[in-house]
């Protein structure tokens, strides 16, 4: 007689049963009675799969599916048997929204108060999910899923990026069972930086043989949901797919650079009109609505010149394939689906961006992204002269700030102002056949996106955790959105809601909004922002005025105050302060969150060494450095020593031609190559020396290539990056991953064919042993 196993509890997981005792015969053969296996939690019977689809800074207005000019068949189709969410909510920026996704808490509760490149070491900012926080991955696999995550992850510390780890923060170790995608928070289309599971990985493909990163993620997200069903028919699965487009660059397959060839020539004023006629039709705003104000100082079309026109025009036409050509990649998944009989008992939730539109391209838009990040300028006079590049590997694409303006519509401002609905208003689509009667409804109930972990849960039918893997769980901040799926007109249950990115922000109370915009996000570099105490806060009620636009704190100032207060309050409970509004000072590692590890001032790199982010390696701007190899070369020997970065800005220190170079290349717009004279077979030293001017950020300063201490080669640059090369490429040893540097001879790739021993780098005066600045001086002179 055996006892009858307990049930299993889901609130604590992971959950195993114990092992029912019985009796065992001395010899096996002599077993009589069985012994049963320790039971694991299972999913709830019928539990559907979930396809959970998240697309990168896309503005409310961009999709046709909410009444934009980007034609994005999948999402349409998808609303049409399914539902549209008018009135959903991010964060306003890459990681916080991506964190609050993940785990259904706020994104300041979970230490991602702005991207995890800025992390500092305050609680609401240090990038570090902490185990009281678990995640939507690890809910579901510990009660039975399968769970993969393909594409953009964006929340793992880049100090955590190394062979040194920890691994704690990577997807595979937030309850994802597999991996295919980058870790950083924009990656080169063509040449990414992937990731699969633990490991740095190379493209299959170049972009020569047909490679593009969103193809590539679906086609894995088809052969892993093919590889569950195979081996576990019954098995559910979780996917996660979330595309680096339509983030910069704009990189879109040759076949589609032409897709929107002359559709854009009316501008962003009259595209505005045209999209919120469009959303009138739809029915996600009402008849009454009006455009919220234009933001200041962006200039309307009619007073641009001929060449910032064409500009715009190429830029928002390859914008607009780019966001259809990534809806064709779900939309092979969601075919695939349906073909294998999948889609109808899958919960399709369709995120269409992840903060507002962009604007980050600045008021003329740009060629290479890296310019405008730098805090430095591009302008269209430049681009008129290389419209063909648009699109394709040459360029790092970014339209101007007044489409991004007009992608919000009808709502005022962009990504990063989460104070206001142009930064945090984005569209959803949920379809679900099996468990919603709705079809081509539209659903005005206030959601955000901590509302999706609470959503699919009660879906499911899973309870939200109150441990997991031993660590007692923090509440879940997000409300369910469930009641509304076949409710249209059921009272909204999120009614409270705070916003903070930068220092712009907000709160939303039972319809109405106090905002305050603190920071533009297009003015880069040193830019003056006022004192907290001296922003302006406008008031808005929702109920009446759906885009922001009528400003009421000048007739309830009651109200306004009320909401200031409580504003106050949340962020209190959320972890919001101190505010911060430094934006380059946080891309320095010296400011960054990495407990008790800084990247020091020298590093010794072995032969094989590389892909790593620019923040674990001693910084090479604004300072004085060496970079220094041991190499063994013989007759014919070249390829890449070391190299930092890309196309689009960074340098490369290599042999070509019998020759030692140094390629130092400044943000794309000019590259400053140094040659030495014929390097004999053996043993070498080869050094590079920056001595920076200093006085500032990007300053110049003079190089000098060494051969076994000799000088070969001396020149001086003016200016030099001052901020980062990179976002996507990495620092390697031995070859260029990435979008070159510079032109090689051997093209793509250019690995070092001789032999490697190590190299050093060095930075800061005392590191680097330079000639006085009168010998320099003399000898530049003397050139």
């Amino acid at each position: 007689m055996t006892d009858s196993p307990e049930p299993l509890d889901r609130r604590h997981i992971p959950a195993q049963g114990r092992r029912v005792p019985v009796e065992p015969a001395f010899d096996v053969r002599d077993q009589t009675e069985a012994f049963p296996r320790r039971e694991r939690l299972t999913p709830p019977a019928g539990a559907p799969n979930v396809l959970l689809v998240l697309v990168d800074d896309m503005g409310y207005g961009a999709p046709s599916a909410f009444g934009g000019p980007c034609r994005m068949p999948t999402a349409d189709r998808l609303a049409e048997d399914g539902l549209r969410y008018s009135r959903f909510h991010v964060a306003a920026l890459c990681s916080p929204t991506r964190a609050a996704l993940m785990t259904g808490r706020n994104h300041h509760s979970v230490g991602m108060g702005t991207v995890v490149e800025m992390a500092t070491d305050v609680p609401g900012y240090d990038g570090l999910r902490p185990a009281s926080a678990g995640t939507l991955a690890q809910t579901l696999g510990l009660n039975g899923y399968a769970t993969g995550a393909f594409g953009k992850w964006h929340q793992t510390p880049p100090w955590e990026q190394t062979a040194a780890g920890p691994f704690d923060h990577w997807p595979t170790r937030e309850g994802f069972d597999t991996f295919y995608g980058f870790l950083g928070g924009e990656a080169d289309q063509f040449t990414p930086t992937l990731v699969d599971g633990l490991r740095f990985v190379d493209p299959p493909r170049t972009e020569e043989e047909g490679y593009h990163l969103s193809e590539d993620l679906v086609d894995r997200a088809i052969d892993w949901v093919d590889g569950v069903r195979t081996f576990d028919p019954e098995k559910p699965w979780f996917t996660y797919l979330s595309f680096g487009a339509t983030h910069a660059p704009f990189h879109v397959p040759r076949d589609w650079r032409e897709k929107y060839r002359g559709e854009f020539a009316h501008g962003w004023d009259a595209q505005r009109e045209r999209t919120l006629a469009r959303q009138k039709e739809l029915g996600i705003l009402p008849e009454d609505t009006e455009l919220g104000p234009w933001a200041p100082g962006v200039p309307h079309w009619d007073e641009l010149s001929d060449n910032q026109r064409l500009a715009a025009e190429r830029l928002m036409e390859v914008y607009a394939a780019f966001a259809e050509h990534t809806d064709a990649q779900v939309g092979r998944l969601v075919e695939h689906l349906r073909a294998t009989g999948q889609l109808d008992n899958t919960v399709v939730l369709y995120i269409l961006g992840d903060n507002g539109a962009s604007a980050e391209g600045g008021l003329e838009g740009t060629l290479n992204e890296t310019i405008r990040l730098n805090g430095l300028p591009d302008s269209a006079d430049r681009i008129v002269t290389k419209l063909d590049t648009i699109g394709g590997p040459e360029a790092w694409a970014h339209y101007p700030v007044g489409w991004a303006l007009a992608m919000d519509t009808p709502y005022q401002w962009s990504k990063q102002v989460a104070s206001h609905y142009g930064g945090t208003r984005n569209g959803l689509v949920v379809h679900w056949p099996d468990g919603i009667a709705a079809r081509g409804e539209v659903r005005h109930q206030w959601h955000h996106v901590i509302d999706v972990v609470p959503t699919l849960l009660e879906l499911i039918g899973v309870p939200q955790p109150d441990s997991v893997n031993g660590v007692p769980q923090d509440p879940i901040e997000g409300v369910s959105f469930a009641y509304s799926l076949d409710e249209a007109d059921a009272a909204e249950q999120h009614t409270t809601q705070y916003f903070e990115m930068f220092g712009n922000r907000g709160v939303f109370h039972h319809g109405w909004t106090a905002v305050t915009k603190h920071r533009t996000p297009w003015v880069t570099g040193a830019q003056v922002t006022p004192a907290f105490d001296d922003d302006v806060w406008e008031l808005y009620d929702t109920h009446t005025d759906w885009s922001q636009s009528k400003d009421l704190a000048a007739t309830h100032p009651e109200k306004l105050a009320e909401l200031q207060a409580l504003f106050l309050s949340e962020a209190r409970k959320h972890q919001v302060l101190p505010l911060d509004d430094r934006m380059g000072e946080r891309l320095s590692s010296s400011l960054q969150g990495r407990p008790g590890r800084r990247p020091g001032t020298t590093l010794r790199l072995g032969p094989r060494a590389g892909r790593l982010r620019e923040t674990v390696a001693p910084s090479l701007k604004n300072v004085s450095y060496r970079i220094t190899s041991a190499v063994t070369t013989a007759s014919g020997d070249d390829g890449v020593i070391v190299k930092q970065g890309c196309r689009f800005a960074g340098w490369s220190l290599f042999v070509a031609d019998g020759r030692a170079h140094f390629a130092y290349n400044y943000v794309g717009l000019e590259t400053t190559l140094l040659r030495g004279g014929a390097l004999p077979a053996g043993d070498h030293e080869i050094a590079v020396v920056f001595d920076y001017d200093g006085g500032g950020l990007g300053k110049g300063g003079t190089f000098r290539l060494l051969v076994d201490d000799v000088e070969v080669d001396l020149t001086r640059v003016e200016r030099t990056v001052p901020f980062f090369f990179s976002h996507d490429s990495t620092l390697d040893v031995g070859i260029d991953r990435n979008a070159p540097v510079t032109t090689y001879p051997r093209g793509r790739g250019f690995a070092f064919t001789g032999a490697i021993e190590h190299v050093t780098i060095s930075v800061g005066d005392d590191a680097v042993p330079v000639p006085q600045r009168d010998e320099l001086d003399a000898v530049l002179v003397a050139q």
